[in-house]
């Protein structure tokens, strides 16, 4: 038995903001095989798998076929179906690559490889500029052993590193648009000094924030 993997395709970013002024967002997707194309097949689902309720995004081309050394565009469209407009909306954008076979006697076992990326739906009330500086806005507190994080922002906030005392809460992920947040502190005696990156829109990281509890 040999084995088949479709481990050569390559997305155009680590994530995908939908500005509802853009009426549409998209993202490159190639295939960086010198010789064998593959099958894509994209589609959008909740970021939750909680929530049992309709995407209201629709993922366009949902299947196709990506020749060696080929690029293509994957589009996302909002089919209106009653977003909230004061904060963001997130959604995992899902594409799975599945390699091409030829007729073989040889038994193969066929390896798909699938990549998630998030949408952030953002309603055209909200400004890029606002979004860039939402992690300035995060307030920390120490309760007995957590820490807790309040988001006032309408914007979601992913977090590239938050540490405590010099010791790095590990479960820091992001936090939802005016919500709160909890994780367990670093164990041991710490002063109460806490700094913290985020991840931008475009992927990269964002300066380091510095605070006191």
């Amino acid at each position: 038995m040999s084995f088949n993997a479709a481990a050569n395709v390559v997305l155009g970013g680590t994530r995908m903001i939908y500005d509802e002024i853009k009426k549409e967002a998209n993202i490159s997707v190639s295939n960086q095989d010198s010789s064998k194309p593959v099958l894509i097949q994209t589609w959008v689902e909740n970021f939750s798998s909680q929530n049992k309720d309709e995407v209201p995004l629709i993922v366009t081309p949902p299947l196709f076929r990506l020749e060696p050394e080929q690029e293509n565009i994957i589009r996302v469209i909002y089919s209106g179906a009653g977003l909230p407009q004061h904060k963001e909306s997130i959604y995992w954008l899902s594409v799975r690559s599945i390699p091409s076979t030829q007729r073989s006697k040889e038994n193969k076992l066929l390896i798909t490889v699938q990549n998630r990326i998030k949408i952030l739906y953002r309603p055209k009330g909200l400004s890029k500029k606002d979004a860039s500086e939402a992690y300035k806005k995060i307030r920390f507190s120490l309760t007995g052993d957590k820490v807790e994080a309040i988001n006032p922002t309408p914007f979601y906030v992913s977090f590239y590193s938050v540490a405590l005392g010099g010791k790095e809460l590990k479960e820091a992920d992001m936090i939802a648009p005016q919500s709160t947040k909890a994780w367990r502190a670093p164990h041991g005696k710490l002063d109460r000094e806490i700094k913290w990156q985020a991840i931008n829109d475009y992927g990269g990281v964002t300066k380091e924030i510095k605070a006191s509890l």
